[in-house]
């Protein structure tokens, strides 16, 4: 559930920068799911990972690419973490556990499953951690000069915090679920 999530300390202190992060990594892991899935045929078995490394490198190469040409604000805000998308156990994870099984089709879908929900949920910590640590979203201002900013949202322990909360509702809502479907089972 929180494999892949490495990023969460050092670039979730901003929606705007988690929202860069994921969809870097949407972009990376997508295509390297597709490329791996389409190989996984002519990979001999005991080259797969560096195989794999090196499809998912040049993915984040030109995704740094384009970010520095696009992007640079994004990009220099992101600094070293776009290229250590190389080394996210989430892409090869994905690239081991599924693409290398899959057909090309199902392997899309996955690195899009998985790329969105990645985005999602840094886009999220950025945000609640933004609003709680500077009093903005995406850069705007929510609640004027009043506003009293929990500093702590936007060092890394804020991070931790973020987290475990979010992880905390996840499991209460899954909890509560559970509950309802055995009472359901139980009448």
């Amino acid at each position: 559930m929180l494999l892949g999530l490495c990023p969460t300390l050092a670039v979730t202190s901003s929606a705007k920068d988690g929202f860069g992060m994921g969809v870097a990594t949407f972009a990376v892991l997508t295509m390297s799911n597709v490329v791996v899935s389409s190989i996984r045929k002519i990979i001999p078995h005991k080259m797969r990972i560096p195989a794999f490394i090196v499809v998912i490198a040049a993915f984040v190469t030109m995704i740094d690419l384009m970010m520095q040409a696009y992007t640079p604000k994004l990009s220099e805000s992101l600094g070293l973490f776009i290229p250590l998308i190389v080394v996210n156990c989430i892409i090869l994870g994905r690239a081991e556990a599924y693409a290398y099984k899959r057909t090309v089709f199902f392997a899309l879908n996955d690195g899009i499953a998985m790329g969105l929900g990645f985005t999602i949920t840094l886009t999220i910590m950025g945000a609640i951690r933004e609003i709680t640590g500077g009093g903005s979203i995406f850069g705007y201002s929510l609640f004027g000069e009043s506003f009293n900013p929990a500093l702590i949202m936007i060092l890394p322990p804020g991070a931790f915090l973020t987290l475990g909360y979010m992880l905390a509702l996840r499991n209460y809502i899954n909890n509560r679920k559970e509950s309802a479907q055995k009472d359901n089972l139980a009448t």
